[in-house]
């Protein structure tokens, strides 16, 4: 692991901060106690330095990740969106209607040939082509739309690669 780096707001992180990062992505519920072993620090200087991370925002939240398919039967449904204009209006108007569907557990703006990768997550294929008649109803400036259905986990959304990236710039 690098031995420092620095936050957006320019705050200087060493090796015993990021090594606390990592632990927390891994568990978010550990004890003060567990910490401080796992980072090679007694336990107030371990937590001071947590508070520190959570109050410059360095740690944005914490958070249980549920096992939804233990809890109710659901399906993964990528969508590629293109709009039919590109102005900085069009855009901004499908942003903030995507941010009031809670099936639209992501968005993404991305480059290319398509103007966002969406992230749906339903009860069942038709609930998922209810809401996408629903956002065509709303006229947010659709064009065209492409689902691709997932049919199998092989890899989902775990800690982010802090160590990986911060390695990176060596």
């Amino acid at each position: 692991m690098a031995r420092t780096a620095r936050t957006a707001s320019n705050m200087k992180l060493d090796t015993i901060d990021l090594k606390i990062l990592a632990e927390i992505q891994r568990d978010g519920r550990i004890t003060k106690l567990k910490l401080a072993e796992r980072v090679g620090l007694s336990p107030t200087p371990a937590w001071t330095r947590l508070a520190k991370l959570e109050k410059s925002g360095v740690v944005a939240s914490y958070h249980a990740r549920l096992s939804l398919k233990s809890v109710v039967p659901f399906t993964t449904v990528l969508m590629e969106v293109t709009l039919a204009n590109h102005r900085q209006a069009d855009f901004d108007r499908f942003e903030r209607a995507v941010q009031d569907i809670p099936e639209i557990v992501s968005c993404w703006s991305v480059g290319g040939g398509i103007d966002y990768m969406v992230k749906v997550t339903a009860r069942d294929i038709d609930a998922y082509q209810r809401l996408v008649d629903g956002l065509l109803e709303r006229e947010i400036g659709i064009d065209r739309y492409f689902t691709y259905i997932v049919t199998k986990t092989v890899k989902d959304e775990t800690a982010l690669p802090l160590a990986h990236l911060l390695n990176e710039q060596d």
